[in-house]
């Protein structure tokens, strides 16, 4: 193939992120050379997004904006979106090919066969998806932060998700293979790890299943293998700080905090996903927990660490949400006192249980219920913030916000310093001193 540039576009999680970096290293390795979306390319991939019917539509934009940069381009499409419409994915004009969530590797060669004029669909089944697809990349954030990916797949299938449909069963990656690419990591000088995945509380279920041999048997979720990678890539020097990505009640025991204790390397942020503070709305989503439950997690967390920060997602407007049970979310998110929320209006997304129950909520009072929430998380977001100013804490620094150097906590919290130096990479114990127009401020 003559055509050697080629540009990428990723909507959605980090996941989508990883894997994107995943890709565009097999291509540079063939000799490809790395643009800008919006400059012109020989090829452009964009790795799509459907966790929600607007998460479709920005897919499509994006879809459409790429032949407008070389009408004599290819188009390949790949990710979650592409995986559960790829027919719908394929009728788009000018897309040239449509591939899945699986056989990153193998999009490279499908590329080098293609013509200007070809529409090819090549989306594997993902029934037969049982081994994590180890992408071995280099390619990361461009900070000192480095996502990695340790497992694909969900088996929750909670009422409003799409994604158990578009990423197949729970699959995880081998401790060896993921100790080989910190090692790649480390030598490029990232200080930071997070661990990521699609449901990163389920590492290692499909290695119990396998050694148990009864998988219709075992529902459960073991700690324990997501503690031993943790303790394991603690062990490499240049790794100084390592999170984990979004966890669930299920695997906040007693036995996992405080193993997590004992690991200093360890980042004490928690994103705990929630989604409701109201039992009858968790059950109408399938959550598979209470609130009792979250709460009992929650404290869990902050009798083990000091000054957690924990974070959350919640959705409101659920489908049957009564103006009760939006007010049992809102006394209960006031009561447990999360650092930060993610609030997200909810979003039919056709091919869930969610899609078709009754007494949907008007977009009108969802926005109402967003605003006031948003209200409730500025003012805990506020006291964690102030609570914070005087304490000495670990600063890694990061990149340049104009006249100050930013960087992050351990308990991730962004932090900033008046400097002229480059302090990119440093970690260094700052005083925190105070906020400046919702920026916390320190010092050496």
């Amino acid at each position: 193939m003559q055509n050697k540039t080629f540009a990428t576009y990723t909507l959605g999680c980090k996941v989508n992120q990883y894997e994107t970096n995943a890709v565009e290293e097999v291509f540079i390795e063939d000799g490809f050379t790395l643009t800008d979306f919006d400059e012109k390319a020989d090829v452009y991939i964009i790795n799509t997004c459907t966790v929600t019917a607007m998460s479709d539509k920005k897919s499509r934009q994006i879809i459409r904006r790429a032949k407008k940069q070389n009408k004599n381009s290819l188009v390949v499409v790949i990710g979650c979106y592409s995986q559960i419409s790829p027919d719908e994915v394929a009728k788009i004009e000018d897309v040239n090919l449509v591939m899945g969530t699986s056989n990153k590797k193998g999009i490279l060669q499908e590329v080098k066969k293609l013509k200007l004029t070809d529409k090819v669909i090549k989306v594997n089944s993902l029934k037969d998806e049982n081994e994590f697809e180890n992408l071995d990349t280099k390619a990361h954030s461009k900070n000192q932060r480095a996502f990695l990916k340790i497992q694909d797949g969900c088996d929750r299938y909670c009422s409003y998700c799409i994604i158990p449909y578009t990423r197949g069963k729970v699959r995880s990656r081998r401790k060896e293979d993921i100790l080989k690419e910190i090692e790649e990591l480390s030598k490029n000088d990232y200080k930071e790890v997070v661990l990521t995945g699609i449901h990163v509380a389920s590492y290692g279920k499909d290695f119990r299943l396998k050694s148990l041999k009864e998988q219709e048997n075992v529902n459960d979720i073991n700690e324990n293998y997501l503690l031993d990678v943790i303790e394991s890539i603690a062990q490499n020097d240049g790794i100084k700080r390592i999170r984990i990505g979004s966890l669930e009640p299920v695997i906040i025991t007693d036995n996992f905090l405080e193993k997590l204790t004992k690991i200093e390397k360890f980042c004490p942020h928690f994103h705990l996903s929630l989604q409701s503070g109201c039992d009858e709305t968790l059950s109408r989503m399938n959550r598979r927990y209470t609130t009792e439950e979250y709460e009992e997690s929650v404290n869990k967390i902050r009798k083990y660490f000091d000054n957690p920060a924990i974070t959350t997602d919640v959705i409101v407007g659920f489908p049957g949400e009564t103006e009760e049970e939006f007010n049992k979310t809102f006394d209960y998110l006031k009561k447990i006192k999360l650092y930060q929320m993610h609030i997200f209006p909810f979003s039919r997304r056709s091919g869930t249980k969610a899609y078709d129950m009754p007494n949907q909520i008007p977009e009108q009072i969802k926005h109402t219920r967003v605003e006031i929430l948003k209200k409730l998380d500025e003012q805990n977001r506020d006291s964690f913030e102030n609570n914070m100013i005087g304490k000495i804490e670990q600063v890694l620094f990061e990149q340049r916000a104009g006249e100050y150097f930013e960087g992050h906590t351990k308990n991730y919290v962004k932090l900033y310093m008046k400097t002229e130096q480059d302090l990119s990479g440093i970690l260094q114990n700052v005083l925190i001193y105070e906020k400046i127009d919702d920026r916390l401020i320190c010092k050496k």
